[in-house]
């Protein structure tokens, strides 16, 4: 629920209705570290499935962090989505995360520049994207 942007308040109340237990907020903070621990080999494993998959689709959306912009970059291929939060948008934040840098499939993307600029793999257009911008269409 932490990851859903519910409020640490909001989690507390909803566990006490469930089990009927107030759980400290450094409890419930404590528990989403262990649980991020305990997802990093699966992550690694992901990645590695990500970075053998013939293509993988590519997006970021905004998210405010501390009244701040931060970018979540979404890539996905199959039945795997990989979510990374970061500050950056840019190709800055692409190569921290590495996985475009080092992946040679067809990445499927909105036609971002960032993304263009990445040359040893090939790129597609996402649909959904090229439908949002068509102006004009004649048969």
């Amino acid at each position: 629920l932490v990851g859903q942007v519910v409020a640490l308040n909001r989690v507390q109340k909803l566990v006490k209705s469930m089990i009927g237990i107030v759980i400290a907020e450094a409890s419930l903070l404590k528990f989403a570290l262990r649980l991020h621990q305990a997802l990093a080999t699966w992550e690694h494993q992901a990645t590695a499935w990500m970075l053998d998959a013939p293509a993988i689709n590519v997006d970021e959306t905004s998210f405010r962090v501390d009244t701040k912009n931060h970018w979540i970059h979404v890539y996905s291929s199959g039945d795997i989505t990989l979510k990374f939060l970061h500050r950056n948008r840019g190709k800055a934040a692409i190569d921290e995360i590495n996985i475009i840098p080092r992946y040679g499939g067809a990445i499927i993307h909105d036609c971002w520049s960032s993304y263009l600029s990445y040359h040893d793999c090939n790129h597609g257009l996402c649909g959904s994207h090229l439908l949002r911008e068509l102006t004009f269409i004649e048969w």
